[in-house]
Formats: C-alpha cells, sequence, structure tokens
C-alpha cells in the first residue's frame, strides 16, 4: 500500500532530494491521483503555518519547489482530468510594476493547491490578460499583483477591461500585493484580496469549489 503520509510530510518539509524517488517508488496508474492529493495535502500544511507565522517564505518556496518535482513524476499517470485539476489560473504583475517574487510565490503555492496556472510574468498590460482569457476560455480565476502604490491604477484598468471584454462574470478575480487593501479590492471590483501566498492558495480553492 502506499505510503501517502510519507509524500505528504516530504513536501511539506521540503525535501525536493527525496521527492521523486519516493513518488516513484510508489506511483503506478491506478494511485496517482492520491500521490496528487497527498501532495497537495502538504502544501496545505505549511500554507496554513504560513499564515499563522510558523513557517516562512523559504520553507514555502521548497515546498512548492518539492511539489513540481512530484507532479512531473506522475503527470504522465494522471488523466486529463485528474491533471487539470481544480481549474486554470492567469496571473501577472501589473503594467508598470517589474517585480515578482510575491507574484511567483503565490503562482507556486496556486500549482500546489491543484491548479493549472498560466504566468505572464512582470509589467503586464490589461490587454494581455484579456487575450489570454480569450485564448483559453476555461482560465477560472484572474491574479492580479503590484507592489507599487503607483501601479494600482493599472489593476483597476485591467478590472475595468475584463469587463469591456465581456469576460468578468463567471470568472474571479484576486488582487494582492503590499499596498493592496480590502477597501480597495472592493473600490475596482476584484473577488478576492489575499494579504500572502498562503491565503491566496486556499482563497483560490474557496472560490472554485
Amino acid at each position: 500500500m502506499a505510503d501517502f503520509a510519507e509524500i505528504t510530510e516530504i513536501v511539506e518539509t521540503g525535501k525536493m532530494k527525496q521527492i521523486e524517488d519516493a513518488v516513484k517508488k510508489e506511483a503506478n496508474k491506478d494511485n496517482a491521483a492520491q500521490l496528487l492529493a497527498a501532495m497537495i495535502k502538504g502544501m496545505d500544511i505549511i500554507g496554513d503555518k504560513f499564515q499563522r507565522n510558523e513557517a516562512f517564505v523559504p520553507e514555502m518556496l521548497a515546498a512548492a519547489m518539492t511539489m513540481q518535482k512530484g507532479v512531473a513524476v506522475i503527470k504522465p499517470l494522471l488523466g486529463e482530468e485528474d491533471a487539470a485539476g481544480l481549474g486554470k489560473i492567469v496571473i501577472g504583475t501589473v503594467a508598470g510594476d517589474l517585480h515578482d517574487i510575491g507574484k511567483n510565490l503565490v503562482a507556486l503555492m496556486f500549482e500546489g493547491a491543484g491548479f493549472e496556472v498560466l504566468d505572464l510574468g512582470v509589467d503586464v498590460p490589461a490587454d494581455k490578460f484579456v487575450e489570454a482569457i480569450k485564448a483559453d476560455p476555461s482560465i477560472k480565476i484572474v491574479a492580479l499583483s503590484a507592489l507599487l502604490t503607483t501601479t494600482m491604477p493599472a489593476m483597476k484598468e485591467t478590472v475595468a477591461a475584463l469587463k469591456a471584454a465581456g469576460l468578468y462574470e463567471g470568472r474571479y478575480v484576486m488582487v494582492g500585493g503590499a499596498p493592496i487593501t480590502q477597501e480597495f479590492a472592493d473600490e475596482i471590483g476584484a473577488t478576492a484580496y489575499t494579504q500572502d501566498a498562503g491565503s491566496a492558495a486556499k482563497k483560490a480553492k474557496e472560490l472554485v469549489a
């Protein structure tokens, strides 16, 4: 019987050198989805610890990278439905802002939670988000990041562009970054604001539940 608890613990503790061998030892077509669930559970645990200040960014990154390596092993064994997981998210740092550390961590946490993530990078204008959704209408969540107060208006412009293109209804817009507040999120019409990567992944799962 596969040791799913060991897989969960390896991801939670970010043991990157152990994950591939551990997953290969247990993996087969019948339990690939369970192995994926075990890895996601590890990410959930480290995310909860992060929110309680019992874990920090380096531990989160290590867990997320460990999960990526584990998922790469079982991806060929997963059916299309399992591989798609919770759905697709497009993420990017908005126009005028070149900061990517927070955005990258959130993207990793989304992947760890079971989402497929399309990362548009930094300095992303509103029309690029629109183009991404037009190219793949199955995208459920649009995640916008900003670290500079001066680039906050670009978030508002992106939400407005989604509405103008008829792509806002039926999707969720998540915003985050140091200067962002719940009040600002409400003002621009965002669905959700989260203050860190762990809560972003948790909120995304709640939105698509």
